[in-house]
């Protein structure tokens, strides 16, 4: 986290779930094992005294694949990656990477000096090819798998994503440093919230997404085999909140009453927030069932209040759909949130407007905002790699830099996304005004001080709005 300033300020930390559920099934298979968790050091060289302590045989960089900005293979990430193969290989260890950047381009990361490159979904990958080196067999034909072979890259044929979810162990939660994560929430936020996936994979086809590492497919965990690992991590760990990190939560037809049934009938008390699709949550009885099983949060993909934009995506939505599903959330106590996705190729003023005026309108609880990423293996990069010479990843999370030729340079999109949050926190603050002085019996602390800062913010908003009109001429 201390790589990306911008992370590091939200302060919401979660442990490195695909990680350990890795380790969870190493160590299922006899294997010793243990966990140096990056997200709290502030140097790769911090590894070398673990090195030292544990020598290992095998040193696996094993990125979260559940967090989404892995797959922006941001460069400082990359670098410490690099640095860490090479402290681990000055130890003798054979080095394995497993992560969405490394297997886009699983070269570099060889030539670099790891050994061994996990391609695409890593457990069962890992688990064999420790095994094969351990019992001195032949590696070359394990699925999935990437590594130097006569002085050149090679791969081997494509492991297929698994099915069979619930065949996993849980993941090995007691790896973590648990009360270093907890005391960040605490301050930051004043509650805990910990991780879970219920499912891999999405079987959309926004043309801007990648997906390195589970695939076009999407696969659940039952119901059951998930309230099992909530009711451990609530009895060892105490959570005050869970994020759902799938890509979308709850597709399967049924999945979300049967979780819903199993919180009510265990006593479980959860609260928890999701990523969505505004098509999935226009279904009344899908909102219901997640309103019912805890879920005080929703995003959705908003991407644009431009329905040309969002065809041009392949998103699949409609702007009355994100609308009606805005609604429903509402109805049933859900906050919602929208990502919201700038400099689309052909995006012009006039949808840029679009966007903001759907944002103001339907003022979601919560907005993300960033620009369009070209993510390899996607049909968007396939579009803009030309334009992609001088840069192809962003340094960190909020260098938001448009890296392609579009209808404006990269400096209007960064003055966009500071006015978007400006002009959105002052109408927010409006509709918290207006309620106040509609059911004043509602009035809480924190409405008073939303509704007292609608000055403040209107100034902010004019302000950013002047410099990004200025902006415009300019450039």
């Amino acid at each position: 986290m201390r790589y990306d300033p911008k992370q590091w300020a939200a302060g919401s930390p979660y442990p490195p779930l695909a990680t350990i559920g890795a380790a969870a099934l190493l160590r299922q298979e006899g294997m010793a094992v243990s966990l140096f968790d990056t997200m709290f050091v502030e140097s790769p060289d911090e590894v070398v005294p673990h090195l030292a302590a544990e020598r290992p045989d095998f040193f696996v960089v094993y990125d979260d694949g559940f967090n989404y900005l892995t797959k922006m293979c941001l460069t400082n990430m990359r670098e410490a990656a690099y640095r860490m193969i090479q402290l681990a290989r000055r130890q003798g260890a054979i080095v394995i990477l497993s992560s969405s950047d490394s297997t886009d381009h699983y070269q570099e990361y060889l030539e670099r000096g790891a050994d061994f490159v996990l391609l695409g979904e890593g457990e069962q990958t890992l688990l064999e090819l420790v095994t094969a080196i351990r019992d001195g067999k032949d590696y070359t034909q394990i699925p999935g798998l990437a590594f130097q072979q006569n002085g050149h890259a090679t791969r081997s044929a494509a492991r297929k994503v698994m099915k069979d979810l619930d065949s996993l162990p849980l993941p090995a939660w007691d790896l973590v440093d648990i009360p270093a994560y907890r005391a960040v929430w605490m301050r930051h936020h004043g509650y805990f919230s910990l991780n879970v996936s219920t499912t891999r994979g999405c079987p959309f086809k926004c043309n801007w997404c990648a997906k390195p590492i589970y695939g076009n497919r999407y696969n659940a965990r039952s119901p059951q085999h998930v309230i099992q690992e909530l009711q451990y991590l609530k009895t060892h760990y105490g959570f005050d909140h869970i994020w759902m990190c799938d890509d979308i939560f709850g597709l399967k037809p049924g999945w979300v009453n049967e979780f819903a049934d199993l919180v009510e009938s265990t006593g479980l008390r959860l609260k928890f927030k999701i990523q969505s699709r505004a098509d999935l949550l226009v279904q009344p009885n899908y909102v219901r069932a997640l309103a019912r099983a805890g879920c005080d949060n929703s995003w959705m993909g908003a991407e644009s209040g431009s329905q040309k934009i969002l065809d041009a995506m392949d998103k699949g939505t409609t702007i009355e759909e994100i609308a009606e599903a805005t609604r429903l959330l509402r109805e049933h106590g859900i906050r919602p949130g929208f990502f919201i996705q700038f400099g689309y190729p052909g995006e012009t003023r006039e949808d840029i407007d679009l966007t903001i005026r759907m944002i103001n309108h339907l003022l979601p609880d919560e907005i993300g905002i960033s620009v369009s990423y070209p993510l390899p293996g996607t049909v968007f990069y396939e579009r803009v790699k030309a334009d992609l010479k001088e840069k192809t990843n962003w340094t960190d999370s909020d260098e938001l830099r448009l890296m392609f030729r579009n209808t404006y340079p990269p400096a209007f999109y960064k003055q966009l996304h500071r006015y978007v949050h400006r002009t959105y926190r002052w109408h927010f603050a409006l509709r918290q005004l207006r309620q106040l002085i509609i059911r004043p019996a509602h009035l809480t602390r924190s409405g008073l001080r939303t509704a007292a800062s609608v000055i403040l913010n209107f100034g902010a908003a004019t302000l950013a709005r002047q410099k990004l009109k200025k902006l415009e001429r300019v450039l």
